[in-house]
């Protein structure tokens, strides 16, 4: 039987990567970080017990920008009730936010934005700030030198031209039809990543009735010419692709003022009827703010009374994603993220040598299998004979199980002595063949949908917010490989199929990029451990690229941090920023499953964890290390700074885990019994 070193189809890994060196040589100085470290896994742990919720879960801050509170505003005063005490709230949080420059950023040390910042202005107007006062005017004098609302993003001027601050017919067309276009014509609504689709298709009942409330106060100082608010702007060649979707969007203007009465109206019926299906259990639409907005918008405008029972949950549920502050600020969360924070936190304390049957674990265990989604979503509509079963992010989204999420409960679980094994073994063995019926035809997984790559709907004028498809990525992929490892399964051809597709996936300096959170760190942070637990060596060429890089890239203080703007501009930040908590874990994690654990640059990484962790056994990390949309959506997860810096220091102390009983490798049967 021959290793292989590529993971290709049709060769034979070997059982689990050996360790870099086999020997062991414990020097004073090696002793003092392991007792430093061990100090500081106490700590962490402590603090992470104490902050579980009774019923099971962890949860943390969802912190992203201001714009999830200034359409909070916006949408409170189109729809008449804003109230003096959330506007004043929420004004203190955005005005607190705003930079010495006089703009807002979306995330923290970064530059100022032009559509945040508007949106962050009119929300302080909202809230009785004056133009004049001095944080006011030199925003506004900011917003013109950049253009003014004409240079703003699509999203920012929808919501203009709710109250007639923007025309309507300045902006891009998404007629409702939209909805109708089947499966295999391009851009039908599936071709959208899940988060998109669920705020375009109620966008499309907005475009189509363009509603206007009236101006509580004009907006002339946030123009460079207000008599000539959007000054015409050539097309581009028709022969691009820019050029030919504008014109297609140009088309779209026109066909508004033929499309039969009836036909619109029963297209918009059909999208609301489409919008009410997907409503959640606690009202909200796929436990994320966005859709949740504008799904109110939208049945609003089609005759849903505030007291109907689908808007008062809907509303009820935004109430939700507010997070009130001891100084009476407000701040609103675009998501909340307790499945995540607390598969993450039972493998921290896991691998920090907690017990796997203490009440805690094992209390987690349950909420964690409480919260398995075991029907249909839409995720069906590309794989309908596929059985479900799967998580999701958020307390409230059984549409939108998510791949990332599914696979990480997974390898949480194996992590607990459970009082009934059976159930877990059948949880995750849903999981494993749910996980594996949603594998891309590359070889790789997206988050929530399969084969999600049309190259359409980033092209439309109308989506310029950020990432609208959903294509497979490597810390997705790596951490399916890892939990199908995990079930012994890394020698399925599936496995093998998604190594090889990381491995393609390589970057020339080692690194592998981050999808969903900052990035080459958090890439090869995530991939180094799943290719190891899938048994490529710590001598495998790819593997040693990775460490070469991580090396390079430590910085000066032993730890490590990466700029959001290495989304920008890879070859200037890719690896550099500020040192972080979380980022410095994942580093770490890559080395040590790498085998480094006797390296200079593991000895100082966790060094840096113990002298910087704050006497109460938290990290401070300011910096944003989650990732929504590559560069445009930035995630401050205010659990990220616990969870990862103590899954990182259990392994420095305690080694892999699932080396370590009674972590049982079950699932490989339980799939193949269910036909997986």
């Amino acid at each position: 039987m021959t290793a292989t070193t590529d993971g290709s189809t049709g060769a034979t890994l070997p059982p689990r990567a050996a360790a870099a060196s086999d020997t062991t040589v414990t020097t004073p100085e090696a002793a003092g970080v392991r007792e430093a470290a061990a100090h500081a896994a106490r700590r962490a742990t402590d603090f992470l017990l104490a902050r579980q919720d009774a019923q099971g879960w962890w949860k943390g801050d969802l912190e992203t920008n201001v714009t999830m509170d200034a359409e909070d505003l916006l949408l409170r005063q189109f729809l008449g009730i804003l109230d003096e005490t959330t506007a004043l709230a929420a004004a203190k949080f955005v005005r607190g936010e705003q930079r010495e420059d006089g703009t807002w950023a979306t995330f923290y040390g970064g530059p100022g934005e032009l559509s945040t910042t508007i949106e962050a202005y009119v929300a302080l107007r909202l809230a009785g700030d004056l133009p004049e006062a001095p944080h006011m005017a030199k925003a506004a004098a900011w917003i013109r030198e950049r253009g003014g609302i004409a240079a703003a993003r699509v999203f920012t001027r929808i919501w203009l031209a709710l109250f007639g601050w923007w025309k309507w017919e300045d902006l891009p067309e998404l007629p409702p039809e939209l909805i109708w276009f089947p499966t295999w014509m391009p851009l039908n609504i599936y071709d959208f990543g899940c988060w998109a689709r669920q705020t375009i298709v109620p966008l499309t009942v907005v475009s189509a009735k363009r509603p206007v409330r009236p101006a509580p106060f004009p907006l002339d100082e946030l123009h460079t010419d207000p008599a000539d608010p959007n000054p015409a702007r050539p097309l581009a060649p028709v022969a691009s692709w820019d050029g030919a979707f504008q014109r297609l969007d140009k088309a779209l203007h026109q066909l508004r003022k033929v499309v039969p009465r009836g036909v619109r109206k029963a297209a918009m019926n059909a999208a609301a009827r489409w919008i009410i299906e997907r409503q959640e259990n606690d009202g909200c639409w796929g436990g994320i703010q966005p859709p949740a907005v504008y799904s109110v918008i939208a049945l609003h405008l089609l005759g849903y009374d505030l007291r109907h029972p689908v808007m008062r949950e809907g509303l009820a549920s935004l109430d939700r994603f507010a997070v009130w502050r001891e100084d009476g600020a407000r701040m609103i969360e675009a998501c909340q993220s307790p499945v995540w924070d607390t598969c993450l936190a039972t493998i921290a304390l896991a691998d920090a040598g907690l017990p796997a049957d203490h009440p805690q674990l094992v209390r987690a265990a349950d909420w964690m299998l409480g919260e398995e989604i075991v029907r249909p979503g839409d995720w069906a509509v590309k794989r309908p004979g596929l059985p479900p079963g799967g998580w999701a992010f958020e307390f409230h989204n059984d549409n939108y199980p998510d791949i990332d999420d599914t696979a990480e409960v997974a390898l949480a679980l194996r992590r607990v002595r459970h009082h009934d094994p059976e159930r877990v073994d059948h949880a995750i063995g849903r999981a494993v063949r749910w996980n594996l019926g949603m594998q891309s035809k590359n070889g790789a997984w997206g988050a929530f949908d399969v084969d999600n790559t049309s190259p359409f709907p980033n092209r439309l004028p109308f989506c310029d917010f950020g990432e609208v498809i959903d294509p497979p990525s490597a810390d997705v992929t790596a951490h399916v490989v890892e939990m199908l490892a995990a079930e012994g399964l890394a020698h399925d051809p599936r496995a093998r199929r998604a190594i090889a597709w990381l491995l393609a996936e390589q970057e020339a300096n080692g690194s592998w990029f981050g999808r969903w959170g900052v990035n080459y760190i958090y890439g090869t942070g995530s991939v180094v451990p799943a290719l190891t637990a899938a048994g490529l060596p710590g001598t495998h060429p790819a593997i040693r690229r990775a460490v070469a890089w991580l090396e390079d890239v430590q910085n000066d203080d032993g730890g490590w941090g990466e700029d959001l703007r290495s989304y920008k501009d890879a070859e200037e930040w890719s690896g550099h920023g500020a040192s972080t908590a979380s980022q410095t874990a994942w580093a770490l994690m890559a080395l040590l499953a790498a085998g480094e654990k006797d390296s200079k640059a593991v000895e100082r990484g966790v060094r840096w964890l113990a002298d910087t962790q704050r006497e109460d056994g938290t990290w401070d990390e300011p910096y944003f290390t989650g990732t929504g949309f590559p560069w445009d959506f930035s995630i401050n997860y205010h659990l990220y700074r616990q969870v990862f810096p103590l899954t990182a220091l259990g392994r420095y102390l305690h080694g892999d885990p699932f080396e370590r009983p009674p972590l049982a490798k079950a699932g490989k049967a339980l799939v193949e019994a269910q036909g997986g």
